[in-house]
């Protein structure tokens, strides 16, 4: 949403060789869809009729057609150049390629100390609890084959659908490779997001997922009652 003056930066480092770009617009007010068609031509552009980075996604994601799906915020903070490697560790064997600022090679301009504190926290509860293996836990640059999206239901429409999505795939069994990525500070205009705000709906995700984790177990675990077969007289 209203993204004009970033495109360009986030355009020139895209692949020719990527099959489509698929632009989510918020009825962004500026000339953010104009200035996506003059600089990609064959953009898609699909209008986002709900509210929140999660939604948009959602929506993104309904109107990608190739084999693998890649993520990526129109702000100007990740290098388009990355690509080649999130599309390796995929064609390599694995399910999710995972983004992570805090790998060997990856790095970061654009957080506080508080961000990085709670986004360490938040991640170390995730390992503990999901048995996951993640660096990095809220960061929105990754990269999928397209049949994760029939293992893994995407219901948030916020800034935690990346925790959402980094839990469920870890969940649903499917092989993670972290990628080192850099992210550089947003070139223009101001982010919507809040460290307070969007954290708490991060830990109530890791809690919701936990709960329901919990619950599916100790349901394994119920013990089936004998079956009787009714006489009639």
């Amino acid at each position: 949403m209203n993204e004009a003056e970033n495109l360009p930066y986030v355009f020139k480092t895209l692949p020719e060789w990527i099959h489509e770009v698929v632009l989510v617009d918020g009825n962004s007010t500026d000339d953010t869809v104009a200035v996506a068609r003059e600089l990609w031509p064959d953009v898609k552009v699909v209008r986002q009729l709900g509210k929140g980075k999660g939604d948009a996604l959602i929506t993104g994601f309904e109107a990608c057609t190739g084999d693998i799906i890649v993520m990526v915020d129109a702000d100007g903070s990740a290098d388009g150049h990355e690509i080649v490697s999130y599309v390796s560790a995929l064609v390599s064997g694995a399910d999710f390629a995972k983004g992570s600022r805090f790998a060997n090679g990856g790095g970061t301009d654009d957080m506080t100390f508080i961000r990085k504190l709670g986004n360490h926290v938040l991640c170390s509860v995730v390992n503990a609890k999901f048995g996951a293996r993640y660096t990095d836990l809220c960061y929105g640059y990754n990269a999928f084959w397209r049949h994760c999206l029939d293992k893994i239901e995407l219901d948030c429409t916020g800034f935690e659908v990346e925790t959402l999505m980094n839990i469920r795939v870890v969940k649903a069994g499917l092989k993670v490779q972290e990628i080192p990525s850099h992210e550089y500070l947003r070139i223009h205009g101001v982010s919507n997001l809040s460290a307070v705000r969007d954290g708490l709906r991060v830990l109530k995700v890791i809690l919701t997922e936990r709960s329901n984790k919990r619950r599916k177990q100790q349901g394994s675990r119920t013990p089936s009652l004998p079956q009787h077969r009714g006489e009639a007289s």
